[in-house]
């Protein structure tokens, strides 16, 4: 039972990073909402993506509260990560349970550090159908995958059909320099993650190097293809 509470975190955990990069590169073109009304969840949508046209590479610290319902409590992770267009991610957790997520193109790698195991895997849309992952790597835009709307200054976004558990996702704005200062994934399991930004850095001019896949030497490697 135990194991399985661990790997539904676990899963929460990396649909929760990819999410940022599908908000990187995949947020629709301002002019589908050309005479669209200036308040409201349009605005927000556009202002977003408005910011985002001259970015290609972040990169930044995070803070995540994950509520896992069946284990009763709140944990709290922190770490570093770095996104490049197009499809290019480096996500470090920190603390007791380091984990980095790594996607470079079209694979994905899931480097438990403690375990020293890895998980590798083809990254595309007949791998991981209509899962939020799929979405992440470019086959979706938030216009078509979402119902938008506005919430207290924030945006929700619903699912327009079944997408891997997640009810909701509500993204803060910020005012700084990045469009994103957090978001929150709900699901039909009243389990929550809560991703807040930290310290978000743009256009620093990351190599494509660093997003290539450099494991301990006693490192196994499991491929593992949904």
């Amino acid at each position: 039972m135990k194991k399985m509470l661990l790997q539904e975190d676990n899963c929460m955990r990396i649909t929760s990073v990819l999410f940022i990069l599908f908000s990187f590169c995949c947020l629709p073109d301002t002019s589908l909402y050309a005479g669209a009304s200036e308040g409201g969840s349009e605005k927000g949508i556009v202002n977003i993506q408005k910011a985002y046209e001259n970015i290609q590479d972040i990169s930044g610290g995070f803070v995540q509260k994950s509520h896992i319902k069946d284990l009763k409590r709140t944990e709290t992770f922190h770490g570093n990560f770095l996104i490049k267009r197009p499809l290019k991610m480096k996500w470090d957790y920190k603390g007791e349970q380091p984990q980095e997520v790594l996607i470079n193109n079209d694979r994905i790698t899931i480097y438990q550090k403690m375990e020293k195991q890895a998980f590798t895997g083809k990254f595309d849309r007949d791998t991981y159908g209509q899962a939020p992952i799929a979405l992440l790597s470019g086959f979706g835009k938030i216009q078509e995958e979402f119902s938008v709307s506005e919430k207290n200054g924030r945006l929700l976004l619903k699912p327009k059909k079944q997408m891997g558990g997640i009810l909701s996702i509500e993204i803060e704005p910020s005012d700084g320099e990045f469009p994103i200062k957090s978001f929150t994934i709900y699901d039909s399991f009243s389990n929550t993650i809560e991703m807040t930004l930290k310290d978000v850095r743009i256009n620093t001019g990351l190599k494509d190097a660093v997003f290539d896949l450099s494991l301990p030497k006693d490192t196994t490697t499991f491929e593992h293809n949904p």
